[in-house]
């Protein structure tokens, strides 16, 4: 079993930054990979990042790379997403999961999930 608890969400203004934690507890982390998610009003949970806790392997949706960082800190049991130039479409509740594959992007593939943590950007 893992837990998985969000924090970092906020309402910010267009072109800033916001900072999102997971803390993760349970089972070894090192086991698995960790994924961000997010999920907009009326629309489906859609991939953000993932990273791997044993080497730090990343992956990044197209539409987030450049502006959101995905990053682990193996003693503190807890992976951040630093979102920057963040934009009023970024607005979703973001969700931290976890899996024992790493490269998976599809909600369903994921075991563990946070209960999320909302993100709103205003224009």
């Amino acid at each position: 079993q893992v837990q998985l608890i969000e924090s970092g969400g906020g309402l910010v203004q267009a072109g800033g930054s916001l900072r999102l934690s997971c803390a993760a507890s349970g089972r070894t982390a090192s086991e698995y990979a960790m994924g961000w998610f997010r999920q907009a009003p009326v629309k489906e949970r859609e991939f953000v990042a993932a990273i791997s806790w044993r080497v730090g392997s990343t992956l990044y949706a197209n539409s987030v790379k450049g502006r959101f960082t995905i990053s682990r800190d193996v003693a503190k049991n807890t992976v951040y997403l630093q979102k920057n130039s963040l934009q009023p479409e970024d607005t979703a509740v973001y969700y931290c999961a976890a899996d024992q594959r790493w490269g998976r992007v599809a909600p369903y593939e994921y075991h563990y999930w946070g209960q999320g943590t909302q993100v709103t950007v205003s224009s």
